[in-house]
């Protein structure tokens, strides 16, 4: 996969590798979009174009050839959720002792290493700052560049500092990427550390084209409503599960329902039930949350007066329904009420309770 595959932002793309073809390309960057802009493909790329030992030019400007041993292993990580899972496996494979000492990474090459965010709290901890620091400072082995990959920005406060510290004084034959949804999630001192390269989203009409390209098995109903979840993210347009999320977004009517009218929570109770510990139960309670939170800025559209903003258009009438019972000052406490159910889950509280509280302080 070139360059002139990735899909969207080119003037930012062609930016990042101009920098590279002038060799001012910053020791550190920030890359912040959406989740399923693209950051994490668009990072391994540059690790690739930094690495690549047979390297072309497509554009006038740097490319990787994709086919040598240097492109080939870190092409291995492309697909984070396999390594991740694979990851989290082999460490639940070792002696009891020897789980608590070891931190997740994702390496497929010996000088390019991914460092995703440490279950079961999903945050960067101190030991995988320390493995940073520990090889950083020696020359790569078997490419020209040692690359880092953060792949969240939820960093611990004392992983953060450490970081800090590389930053201030990185060697010239190092890059760290670090990826964000938000910005403001990453200490100040790291921001002005650091170059930030904004992936901005994409227009819907522009990802319905790129649906009915690569998609052309969905019904133009399906791309419509996968381009209006997608908040603009391509990869998230592109790996829409349909199924999935209108089972997680009939729970979150149910939850929504059983707040605003019928006052009765005995389906509620079932549905949370099924909120279980583990990592199939974190997956569907984020996919649950990020649901609520989609419903509930469609019911800001529709009490502003602005319904051809809404992202869940095959259900219009059910929400013009629910929107009828609330107000802006419920649906920002009910926001509110939803980040302290993920301030929750890193605390590793009890899922299906957490619900069910939600749920109840959603009373009106």
């Amino acid at each position: 996969m070139p360059f002139s595959e990735f899909y969207g932002n080119i003037d930012v793309v062609n930016r990042l590798r101009d920098m590279l073809r002038r060799g001012h390309f910053p020791q550190a960057v920030i890359l912040a979009g959406p989740s399923g802009s693209g950051k994490y493909t668009l990072a391994l790329m540059l690790a690739k174009a930094m690495n690549c030992l047979a390297p072309v030019e497509t554009d006038g400007l740097p490319d990787f050839c994709g086919q040598c041993s240097n492109c080939i292993r870190i092409a291995q990580s492309e697909d984070l959720d396999a390594r991740f899972a694979e990851a989290v496996e082999a460490r639940e494979n070792l002696r009891e002792t020897d789980k608590k000492e070891t931190r997740l990474f994702v390496q497929t090459h010996p000088d390019v290493l991914v460092i995703p965010p440490d279950p079961p709290q999903m945050m960067i901890k101190m030991d995988q700052v320390r493995r940073v620091i520990e090889t950083i400072y020696y020359r790569p082995g078997e490419a020209k560049e040692r690359v880092y990959i953060f792949t969240d920005s939820a960093f611990m406060k004392e992983a953060a500092n450490s970081l800090l510290k590389v930053l201030e004084e990185p060697p010239g034959f190092a890059t760290i990427f670090l990826l964000t949804e938000n910005t403001g999630e990453l200490l100040p001192t790291l921001r002005s550390r650091s170059m930030i390269v904004s992936l901005r989203a994409l227009p819907v009409e522009e990802i319905e084209q790129y649906l009915a390209k690569h998609r052309p098995q969905w019904t133009a109903k399906q791309r419509a409503l996968a381009a209006r979840l997608s908040e603009g993210a391509i990869g998230r347009a592109g790996g829409f599960d349909e199924p999935a999320y209108t089972a997680a977004r009939r729970h979150a009517l149910t939850i929504l329902n059983s707040a605003l009218r019928t006052g009765d929570h005995s389906e509620l109770f079932k549905i949370t039930e099924t909120y279980r510990a583990g990592a199939d139960g974190r997956t569907k309670i984020e996919n649950l949350l990020r649901t609520i939170y989609s419903l509930l800025q469609d019911l800001t559209f529709l009490n502003s007066g602005t319904p051809g903003f809404i992202r869940n258009i095959d259900i219009e009438s059910e929400l013009n329904k629910l929107a009828e019972s609330v107000d802006f000052a419920w649906i920002s406490s009910a926001a509110d009420r939803v980040a302290e159910v993920e301030r929750g889950m890193r605390r590793n509280l009890l899922r299906s309770l957490s619900l069910d509280a939600l749920a109840t302080a959603l009373e009106r």
